[in-house]
């Protein structure tokens, strides 16, 4: 059995799964095996009603399966935001009809938090394999400024005709690329977590991620060139993904420090020349700066670790309080800084035990991130070759602003990563100065 099928009987939520060539023509078979008597809705934008929207709204009439006029968001500048899940709401209540959504990203995390806000599940047909959140539980949203995960349902059931994703934009896929290329980094980072005993690894979670990573990003050129073989693999991969995060309820066999990134350019407004920047590319860049650090965290003695060194500068609560309020001080989220240092902040004597352990256990921690981590220049090399950006510069992030946020990425978030490691440790600063400083790879 395949390991899709598998990871299905794993899945919470997603009952049925399609992947394949010209298996669009299926989409009516799938809706009426999984919502058999109900109406469907077509939740689409412009350009992907025109790819695949269009034709399935014929494909279901020439089934007998009754709709609702398609619902086709018209706004150019269309983005994950919450006031675009309120037009959807405002559609929905007017009938109990089943949205299917025909898109990518931003049409299926709209949807998913609609179709849930008004008690009904849905369907998903891909457009491009662009991210990972089709099979995902939870929508990550733009709401009061900031990004947020909202937790509700994955679709009951999707499908992706890899033919149509074969032809989506090269840009969509080098992020769906970058996106998958991202479990490498988060895994590191639970490795971490579990390794100082803070979050234990799930296996069944662990495996689903994982187990076919490394050869699901091994052909970027072929990613590139929407070969069939690749683009497969890659649609299985962040489907996969997708899976891992139904089993757990959470993010986190999926998303590390590389997403806090991303996460926090969203939270302030990041542009580049007035345009949105995909999620993939932004984790492109957040996964090339994570694994530079960790290739930095690999060459560090922590068996010699200055234990009482890291616990002089290691702050009280009062003085964390202090801090995390003061670097969001100018923000339009001023307590989240708060909200998620306190969540995860450990007494000095707390600290004490866990940067023994560190000490203690650090060759075989050591052996397991070494293994799991994909060296910077060949990260930096296949995510060029499949077209993702590789400089802070080429989504519009000064190196400035990269260093600065190897520094705030750290309170936006509870999740322990590799962020958490460098400031307990005490190495932060010297990291950084190795990254931005007189020949490093970002030398300011």
């Amino acid at each position: 059995m395949s390991k899709v099928a598998n990871a299905l009987k794993s899945a919470s939520e997603t009952k049925a799964l399609i992947i394949g060539r010209g298996v669009v023509k299926q989409t009516s078979q799938l809706f009426k095996e999984q919502f058999p008597t109900k109406k469907a809705i077509i939740i689409a934008d412009t350009t992907t009603y025109n790819i695949a929207g269009a034709s399935i709204v014929k494909q279901f009439e020439s089934n007998d399966i009754a709709q609702e006029s398609a619902f086709i968001y018209t706004d150019q500048d269309i983005y994950a935001a919450y006031k675009y899940v309120e037009e959807l709401v405002q559609a929905l209540k007017h009938h109990d009809a089943i949205p299917v959504a025909v898109g990518s990203g931003t049409i299926n995390d709209l949807t998913k938090l609609a179709a849930h806000l008004t008690d009904r599940p849905y369907m998903c047909v891909a457009t491009a394999a662009s991210m990972d959140g089709y099979t995902a539980f939870g929508a990550s949203i733009t709401a009061d400024g900031a990004k947020q995960t909202f937790n509700c349902p994955a679709p009951q059931a999707c499908l992706a005709d890899i033919d149509i994703l074969s032809a989506a934009p090269t840009e969509m896929t080098a992020s769906g690329y970058a996106d998958l290329f991202a479990k490498i980094t988060a895994g590191a980072d639970w490795i971490l977590a579990d390794a100082l005993q803070v979050e234990p690894i799930e296996e069944t979670a662990w495996s689903i991620v994982q187990d076919g990573l490394h050869e699901a990003l091994s052909d970027p050129e072929g990613t590139k060139n929407g070969a069939t073989v690749a683009i497969t693999q890659l649609t299985e991969g962040l489907m996969l993904g997708g899976f891992a995060m139904q089993w757990s309820k959470s993010s986190r066999p999926a998303s590390g420090a590389e997403h806090q990134f991303s996460h926090l350019w969203n939270m302030e407004h990041h542009l580049n020349n007035g345009a949105h920047v995909s999620h993939g590319f932004q984790v492109s860049i957040g996964t090339l700066a994570i694994t530079a650090l960790y290739d930095l965290v690999l060459k560090t003695d922590f068996e010699n670790l200055d234990i009482q060194k890291a616990l002089k500068q290691w702050p009280t609560l009062e003085e964390l309080k202090e801090q995390s309020i003061a670097i969001f001080k100018e923000t339009d989220f001023p307590e989240i800084g708060w909200q998620e240092t306190s969540a995860k902040y450990i007494t000095h004597q707390e600290l004490e035990k866990q940067l023994q352990t560190l000490k203690d256990s650090w060759p075989t921690i050591k052996e397991r991130i070494a293994k799991q981590i994909v060296p910077f220049e060949e990260a930096k090399a296949r995510l060029a070759m499949v077209g993702a950006p590789t400089e802070p510069e080429h989504i519009g992030i000064t190196r400035e602003k990269l260093k600065e946020t190897f520094v705030r990425a750290q309170y936006i978030r509870r999740r322990f990563t590799i962020l958490d490691l460098a400031i307990r440790t005490g190495y932060l600063d010297q990291w950084l100065d190795e990254l931005f400083g007189k020949e490093g790879i970002w030398e300011l």
